[in-house]
């Protein structure tokens, strides 16, 4: 029964990069523009917290598009793992109680695009079709 979703795997890449990248998105929008309003969001600045909103920002919008896919998520999920690592990882061993379960999931999500691409939904297919 399942063997027929294969058909649509291509298709579901796409929107798989496509959610997560609005919801990396959401991540900057209220970093950077403060919408939606979140408790606790860290203040801009020259840091790991304030530069992590400019970042998931250009990085969501961009794999949102799917363009640059490749490079772009190969560079968000090692900016996933470092902030797994310099943020949450402190706060104990296990994502469930140290609050990483989000970002270690975006280094895995953003590593797989790296490998995999961005789908025949993106500006990067379309550009391989011109080219």
């Amino acid at each position: 029964m399942f063997n027929k979703f294969s058909a649509y795997q291509p298709q579901l890449l796409s929107v798989l990069r496509i959610v997560a990248g609005l919801l990396f998105l959401c991540h900057g929008t209220a970093k950077v523009l403060g919408f939606p309003a979140v408790d606790g969001v860290p203040p801009p600045g020259l840091s790991l917290a304030g530069l992590s909103g400019p970042l998931e920002l250009i990085f969501g919008a961009l794999l949102v598009l799917g363009l640059f896919t490749r490079p772009v998520a190969f560079l968000a999920a090692g900016f996933s793992a470092v902030g797994y690592w310099a943020v949450h990882a402190a706060q104990g061993p296990f994502p469930i109680v140290n609050g990483g379960e989000t970002i270690a999931l975006y280094c895995f999500v953003w590593l797989y695009f790296a490998a995999a691409g961005a789908g025949p939904w993106s500006v990067d297919a379309a550009m391989a079709k011109k080219g």
